[in-house]
């Protein structure tokens, strides 16, 4: 995992927890190591029953303020068909 996330992932489960967020993991090049410094950040998360899609948008910010970075925030719901076997098999829990 990249030092950027092993650096900010206390915090990045705190923002995630004050919204209500679950499980959540990082998947893609910060997952791999390979992350360069033009490399966003993705994460995949467990929105639970009752929770509003904002919450997702709340924790882009959040994270994208904290680090920096460009950050994507999907569920296991919204990956595309193609992505999602690769997806669940590179995503790293936090």
């Amino acid at each position: 995992m990249h030092s950027l996330i092993e650096q900010h992932r206390e915090a990045i489960r705190a923002l995630a927890a004050n919204r209500g967020i679950e499980n959540v993991r990082v998947f893609g090049s910060m997952a791999r190591g390979d992350a360069d410094a033009d490399s966003d950040i993705d994460l995949l998360v467990s929105l639970p029953p009752g929770r509003s899609g904002l919450a997702l948008g709340g924790l882009l910010m959040d994270v994208q303020d904290l680090t920096q970075r460009k950050v994507d925030v999907v569920t296991e719901a919204g990956l595309h068909p193609a992505l999602r076997e690769r997806v669940l098999r590179e995503a790293c829990p936090l």
